[in-house]
């Protein structure tokens, strides 16, 4: 598979995944269509089970089966408006005690979705089989579809069960490093993605020629991801070079640039009719979006995890332990990432030319990311400030080679002075900058 293809159905997954509404409905569908055919079986082989069959089936006359099936839509009903309202209770508890930005992670919940496509299509199923029972008069004769409520009782005992395990997932979602960890995995899964392990090694990245023109937006919104084989298709097509000046989950602008091109060809120019065909062919590569995604955008997952440190922090929860908590699983992103050499993106033709750039943030802006904020809200208590130091000694021994060295020892550095302003006791403040004394590099 493709990257480009890999990003498409990225993207559609991701889109699917963080919608409520999909599962449940595609329930509701399956449940009807069962309950029109399961009541047809039943008339079919009326009277012909064998008794070690029938022993197990709803053994009621029309009004107990009518009684039943009112009793399960009518409870299921209930149920499922309390599901959502406790859903909805959890979303706004993470969005005013964590991060807004937290709400995905609770929207792309399987369980979640399961749990309501359970109970609707319980629900669906019910109300269905109903039409087809039938009291005996006027011509008609009595028909218990035995089969579809003996289904229907059984879809409603896995509802009571499903409830008490909802109920019991809850309880365990909201808990915040239950959130860390999950946005941690989601953002290993980009940086898997983005950065992969054998990423090829990038040249020496062109430069805008003579003629080089800006490319403009053509709508507003984060820039979710690009689809790097059109690019590269729209580039070879006009002759030119791309160079796309915006990173994803950076926020683009209708009608300001966010992209250059220039002709490949030494001291030629792009028609005006070619430049505005490449135009276009760039937007349609670039997708955006109302709210930043996971497909491309390994920082989102970093602002995720930082805006749950920064929200421990503040004055009005103040909880440094989860701040913590938050550090440390920047930590070990950052030093996945230092092993992955992440950075801008180039993509060359068959003459191995490079003709996309792609701009992707490097370990610099994931650091700065990682440290700068929770270094600033967090630098007055001296156990977010170790945190903070051990972070950067983490990082310098996963740096084996010594790339990152100048990017550890500026954070170092910053990290010195904003020790040396704190109002710390005189044994808080040496045994924090003994730490920092000890972090290879600095």
């Amino acid at each position: 598979m493709s990257a480009s293809t890999s990003t498409r159905s990225a993207h559609w997954l991701d889109a699917l995944r963080t919608q409520l509404w999909p599962l449940p409905v595609l329930a509701v569908a399956l449940a009807v269509i069962l309950g029109t055919a399961l009541p047809a079986l039943d008339s079919a082989v009326d009277g012909e089970l064998p008794d070690s069959v029938t022993v197990f089936l709803f053994s009621g006359g029309p009004e107990a089966a009518r009684a039943v099936l009112q009793a399960i839509s009518g409870s299921l009903i209930t149920v499922t408006s309390l599901t959502f309202s406790l859903t909805v209770v959890t979303l706004q508890l993470a969005s005013s005690q964590f991060s807004p930005r937290l709400l995905r992670t609770f929207t792309s919940d399987r369980f979640v979705h399961g749990t309501l496509a359970l109970f609707l299509a319980a629900f669906a199923f019910a109300l269905t089989v109903l039409r087809s029972v039938r009291e005996e008069g006027s011509g008609n004769t009595a028909f218990v579809p035995e089969i579809s409520v003996t289904v229907a009782f059984a879809l409603a005992i896995a509802s009571v069960v499903g409830l008490v395990l909802f109920l019991a997932h809850l309880t365990r979602e909201i808990r915040v490093e239950t959130m860390l960890r999950r946005v941690n995995a989601e953002t290993r899964e980009t940086i898997d993605r983005v950065f992969p392990e054998e990423r090829p090694a990038r040249g020496p990245e062109p430069l805008p020629a003579t003629g080089s023109f800006p490319v403009l937006a053509a709508s507003s919104g984060f820039l979710t991801s690009y689809d790097q084989s059109a690019l590269l298709e729209a580039a070879k097509s006009a002759g030119a070079v791309i160079r796309i000046d915006r990173e994803p989950g950076s926020s683009l602008v209708e009608g300001v640039p966010f992209a250059t091109a220039w002709a490949v060809a030494p001291g030629a120019t792009l028609s005006a009719e070619v430049r505005e065909k490449l135009a276009r062919d760039i937007n349609a590569a670039v997708a955006t979006g109302f709210e930043r995604t996971n497909v491309q955008d390994v920082g989102f997952g970093f602002r995720q995890l930082v805006d749950v440190a920064v929200r421990a922090l503040s004055p009005g929860i103040n909880d440094p332990t989860t701040a913590v908590h938050v550090i440390g699983h920047l930590s070990a992103l950052l030093c996945g990432l230092a092993e992955r050499d992440p950075g801008p993106e180039q993509l060359v033709d068959d003459d191995g030319r490079a003709r996309v750039v792609l701009s992707l943030p490097g370990l610099r802006e994931f650091l700065s990311l990682a440290m700068d904020q929770p270094r600033h809200y967090g630098a007055a208590d001296p156990a977010v400030a170790a945190r903070l130091l051990h972070l950067l000694k983490e990082l310098a021994w996963c740096d084996r080679e010594g790339r990152y060295r100048a990017e550890i020892a500026d954070h170092l550095g910053r990290m010195r002075n904003a020790i040396g302003s704190a109002r710390y006791s005189t044994p808080e403040r040496k045994s924090l900058m003994d730490l920092a004394d000890s972090i290879h590099g600095g």
